[in-house]
């Protein structure tokens, strides 16, 4: 299959550790073995340090999207790094760039394009411009939830649904530089019109990204 990752910032760099990325990359390289990958890294937990700080300042949400995307670019370099030349060795700028690069036969691991994306929206695109067969997105929690579970003990997990009740549940959602939401409302339109199956899982163990892609019900699937 030809599959796209979005691992969220949360997951991989709640805090920077090398050996976060490391265990990562392990298991983005055991994938790769049978499978075409392309990666698309968060900002976490470093891009809202930053940004919060430029809010602080009075900094446009332009540049304030700026900041996010260079740090997220920063973390795709560390998880290129922890590859050992497994992965193409510079982060594609857009996606013409990383469709002509995954000819290589590299791992293709970018970051943030442009303001007013998150890079939820940047790996929807992606999958869709190279035909993805499947998006998975790893998260902070295992799922998507009627509320937020770490907030909202009622909070249900859902398993299954469809593009449409996703765009209804991110429609709730204020779209703002840094914000750690399931996911975006752009984001979620890609995945509605070009009907790509999604998977939304917990990325506290990477291992979770080959459960899913060998089809174990985790997570939520969106279809």
């Amino acid at each position: 299959m030809r599959i796209v990752i979005k691992v969220g910032g949360s997951a991989i760099a709640p805090s920077l550790e090398a050996k976060r990325f490391s265990e990562y990359a392990q298991v983005i390289r055991s994938l790769a073995k049978d499978h075409t990958v392309l990666v698309v890294v968060g900002g976490g937990t470093p891009a809202r340090e930053y940004i919060n700080v430029t809010k602080e300042l009075k900094a446009s949400n332009a540049l304030r999207d700026l900041i996010g995307i260079g740090v997220s670019r920063l973390n795709a370099r560390l998880l290129i790094s922890a590859m050992n030349d497994a992965a193409y060795p510079e982060p594609p700028h857009d996606y013409q760039e990383a469709s002509l690069a995954m000819y290589s036969g590299k791992i293709i691991i970018m970051g943030g394009v442009q303001p007013g994306q998150t890079t939820d929206a940047v790996a929807a695109i992606l999958a869709e411009y190279v035909h993805a067969d499947l998006l998975i997105r790893t998260t902070s929690v295992d799922g998507v939830y009627t509320a937020d579970p770490r907030v909202d003990k009622n909070a249900k997990k859902i398993d299954h649904m469809t593009p449409q009740e996703l765009l209804e549940l991110v429609a709730k959602m204020e779209m703002t530089a840094g914000a750690n939401n399931i996911f975006d409302m752009l984001g979620a339109q890609i995945i509605k019109r070009s009907h790509i199956p999604m998977m939304i899982i917990s990325g506290q163990d990477p291992h979770n990204i080959i459960d899913a892609v060998n089809g174990k019900k985790i997570g939520t699937l969106i279809k």
